[in-house]
């Protein structure tokens, strides 16, 4: 395949994202189909529509470029390029009506993001990067914080509900929880990184999660001057933590992300 323009593709991914968020929006408050729930998550029908039309979207632009999606996958996902798709962000938040939920798109080069974009519908917030470039939002370039102490600190942590997990992080929650100046528990992956890209957020911590709730956001954070900690887990997952660049030793978590 011939080299991807990445400012082709950032442009192709923008408009995916914000018809998608549109969608979104636009039925905040309306009733909406659950595909299916389990015990802690739900699948909507929006998902499905959300990633299809984001699908379409990029495929005028780059058809020959196959989509890994939350919802599903199309083409050869082991191919030089890829296209990694989060269309509902924050899922759960966005179906009990909390405004906390975001598109997230990617484009991998040989399972390297080159692209990031994430986008919330709900403040009119886009994320941008490539490769070697600055992280921006709505255009202007942002850097993480300067903070070194813990005590000055906002910490985020998502957990997955496996026994497992919550045996092995909650302990960690508790103690960062009194060193730190606040814990946060959001549920939007993807919002956290940008987050922590901006400013707003320390250090986000998850032992368990999927590659494209952090493709995007994973690139958005280092461009922006922090560091996306990664190791594989079981079954694909991911174990992470991104930080400003000077928080990861002092927060100690070695041994919630074996």
């Amino acid at each position: 395949m011939k080299p991807i323009l990445l400012n082709s593709a950032l442009a192709a991914a923008v408009k995916a994202a914000r018809a998608a968020g549109r969608v979104m929006h636009a039925n905040w408050h309306k009733a909406k189909r659950v595909n299916s729930a389990e015990a802690h998550d739900i699948k909507l029908e929006l998902d499905v529509q959300c990633q299809a039309l984001i699908e379409k979207t990029l495929a005028k632009a780059f058809p020959q470029v196959p989509v890994l999606g939350e919802e599903g996958s199309t083409g050869d996902t082991t191919a030089e390029y890829r296209w990694v798709i989060d269309p509902i962000d924050g899922t759960v938040n966005y179906f009990y009506g909390l405004p906390h939920a975001c598109v997230s798109i990617a484009l991998e080069h040989r399972n390297k993001s080159v692209v990031g974009v994430i986008y919330d519908p709900f403040t009119d917030e886009l994320w941008t990067t490539t490769k070697g470039q600055p992280t921006r939002l709505n255009g202007k370039i942002i850097r993480v914080s300067n903070r070194t102490e813990l005590s000055d600190c906002i910490i985020a942590m998502g957990f997955s509900k496996s026994r497992d997990n919550l045996e092995k992080s909650l302990p960690h929650l508790i103690r960062i929880s009194k060193q730190a100046k606040k814990i946060r528990i959001m549920g939007s992956a993807a919002l956290e990184l940008v987050y922590v890209a901006s400013g707003r957020l320390d250090a986000y911590i998850e032992r368990t999660i999927n590659l494209w709730d952090v493709a995007a956001g994973s690139l958005l954070v280092e461009n922006a001057g922090g560091e996306f900690y990664t190791v594989p887990g079981p079954n694909g997952k991911l174990r992470m933590c991104a930080d400003n660049g000077k928080l990861r030793k002092k927060l100690k978590i070695g041994s919630l992300l074996k």
